[in-house]
């Protein structure tokens, strides 16, 4: 059955008829379907991939699978070759093993593959056929400009991560490899290539690739390893484009916490830069190996007032350094605190270890005080507020949200 191409507004309503008159049945659509035998040979040949993990039972599933095929037809008919896009989706309810690999935790959810590789933001937008077709084709825009004078190369904007590449042609194992990683990194870095003469300045020792960071006075850095060597090349230029310190905004707040690990955020003042500057030197240096353990985030105090409210923190308190654990929020003692060698570094050890929580109910552990004192401050002892951050996870309007993963 070819279904018709409706507007956004009313493809919902129209699929929802279909699918209560049953007049609709999967898989007359341009999907194909995974499962544990071809999920990898499919993924990793093609250059883009939208998976749609779903669950039958869900509603929200049944009513993302029309749509879904439909913008799968519309895709097919600008891009046919299978390489190049590729529509998926997978029955999480089958294939328990996929959806746990996958770290799948809600349905439907629509995850974007690169050449296999599994992309860090999912597709969040309007579960409409024209709003998802035009998603696939913003991922098949060439992620790299070409520059082709020097010149334009003085006029980087420096406001922003840049990665350079200085090859001597296009058509080499050097650059496929360069466009594999701006494929990937594209929405993390701005990506430009220069070649042939053009180029040859830079290329004094063969192809080349820089970084030029934030800042006008701060130097760039040169990749020194293998331009064929993808793991490396990627490696490298993920280091420098992803920062350890990012920045928690409303649009990226869902994807942030999607991650599941706890944050810690530094608030300050938009034109703080030197608050920020810090605390990036200090997490860097203390807390380096507690990365994929807990994220390191910074925030505008003014954008972010009822965080900021429910430890009792205005923006004329900012600087702010505080953990939200999804359960509770914990208030680092002092921003001036920073400077002490460790005092950072403990005060997350103290989130693992479960004391944050234990002394926010109990007063200070037996150890740090004398049994007298120890009855005294149970009596001060209070709750921590409550997580302002688990409230920007996905709205449970718009997905059927999984409690457990064991339910998978």
């Amino acid at each position: 059955m070819k279904l018709t191409l409706f507007t956004p507004a009313s493809d919902l309503h129209y699929f929802t008829i279909l699918l209560i008159t049953g007049l609709y049945t999967p898989g007359q659509g341009e999907i194909t379907t995974l499962d544990a035998g071809n999920i990898d040979e499919i993924l990793n040949n093609a250059g883009v991939a939208l998976v749609n993990f779903y669950a039958d039972w869900c509603r929200f599933s049944q009513m993302l699978h029309p749509i879904f095929e439909e913008a799968s037809n519309v895709v097919k008919e600008e891009y046919p070759d299978r390489t190049q896009v590729v529509f998926a989706r997978v029955d999480c309810d089958q294939h328990t093993d996929i959806a746990q690999r996958y770290r799948i935790s809600k349905y439907p959810t629509l995850k974007l593959f690169r050449n296999g590789m599994m992309m860090k933001r999912e597709y969040r937008g309007q579960r409409s056929v024209s709003a998802i077709a035009d998603f696939i084709r913003q991922q098949k825009v060439d992620p790299i400009t070409e520059i082709h004078s020097l010149e334009e190369v003085n006029k980087v904007d420096r406001s922003k991560r840049t990665i350079i590449g200085y090859f001597e042609q296009k058509n080499s194992d050097n650059f496929h490899t360069y466009e594999r990683v701006a494929n990937i990194l594209r929405d993390d870095c701005v990506f430009l290539a220069v070649f042939g003469e053009v180029s040859k300045p830079e290329r004094f020792s063969g192809d080349n690739v820089i970084y030029k960071p934030i800042g006008e006075t701060v130097p760039d850095m040169v990749y020194l390893g293998s331009l064929t060597n993808f793991d490396l090349a990627y490696a490298w230029v993920q280091d420098k484009c992803v920062p350890l310190v990012r920045e928690i905004t409303f649009e990226n707040g869902e994807e942030l916490t999607e991650e599941g690990i706890p944050f810690l955020i530094l608030f300050h003042q938009k034109e703080d830069t030197a608050s920020l500057e810090k605390f990036q030197q200090e997490v860097a240096r203390q807390l380096i190996t507690e990365k994929g353990s807990i994220n390191f985030l910074h925030a505008d105090c003014d954008k972010f007032r009822h965080p900021l409210l429910h430890i009792q923190k205005t923006p004329a308190d900012c600087p702010v350094i505080a953990i939200d654990s999804f359960r509770h929020m914990y208030v680092f003692p002092e921003f001036s605190d920073l400077s002490v060698p460790g005092k950072l570094r403990q005060f997350v050890l103290d989130l693992h270890s479960g004391k944050l929580h234990r002394e926010f109910h109990h007063g200070p552990d037996p150890t740090d005080s004398t049994p007298g004192q120890q009855e005294e401050n149970n009596e001060a002892a209070s709750n921590p507020p409550e997580s302002s951050f688990q409230k920007l996870a996905p709205s449970e309007n718009r997905y059927t949200i999984l409690r457990d993963r064991d339910e998978l």
